[in-house]
């Protein structure tokens, strides 16, 4: 599976999202580039579960030096190595080994049930402190550290895509700053 052809964005407002991660499990896949296949890291060792499908947008460069992470809202999960087109509704902002470390909050073009839904203010409340909580249970069962800064809304999207967009274009991780931090909605 080579995905450098692939453009993170196909079109204003939508972004390609490789799952690397299905909702619902506990098994932590990633994209081995150099091998072109999906390979098992780890499986989580809490009870845990992955809230949405999770991945990354190809051809991007987060602070992390890795690929932008997103989650697909979807009523069905997918499967590893599935590449959906999504429209980003926020970004879960948060901090990493030092790092910012933005996930997109995505719903699917293809899924019609959908279409009216483009901000994180769409989304339950509970729904949203479910995927903070993961990230920070998660995170912390592994001995590392996190800081959640809170959702941001759909206007903070565009520049964070663009960033990461530039930066794999350079071959290099995006400058530090990540989005500008917010109250969450």
């Amino acid at each position: 599976m080579d995905l450098r052809q692939l453009p993170a964005s196909p079109a204003p407002g939508e972004v390609n999202l490789v799952v690397e991660i299905p909702a619902g499990s506990r098994n932590k896949y990633e994209y081995n580039a150099e091998a072109g296949v999906m390979v098992l890291d780890r499986v989580l060792h809490s009870s845990v579960r992955y809230p949405f499908d999770y991945g990354f947008v190809p051809n991007t460069f987060a602070e992390d030096g890795a690929p932008l992470d997103g989650m697909v809202i979807m009523d069905e999960s997918t499967f590893p190595g599935c590449l959906i087109r999504a429209r980003p509704i926020g970004v879960l902002d948060l901090l990493h080994g030092g790092c910012r470390d933005g996930k997109l909050l995505c719903v699917p073009i293809a899924d019609q049930r959908k279409q009216h839904v483009v901000s994180i203010r769409q989304i339950s409340p509970t729904q949203l402190a479910d995927v903070k909580e993961f990230f920070r249970t998660y995170r912390s069962l592994d001995g590392q550290s996190t800081t959640i800064l809170g959702w941001l809304d759909q206007e903070s999207v565009p520049a964070l895509l663009e960033r990461c967009i530039a930066a794999a274009a350079a071959d290099r991780p995006v400058a530090s700053g990540g989005p500008p931090p917010g109250p969450p909605p």
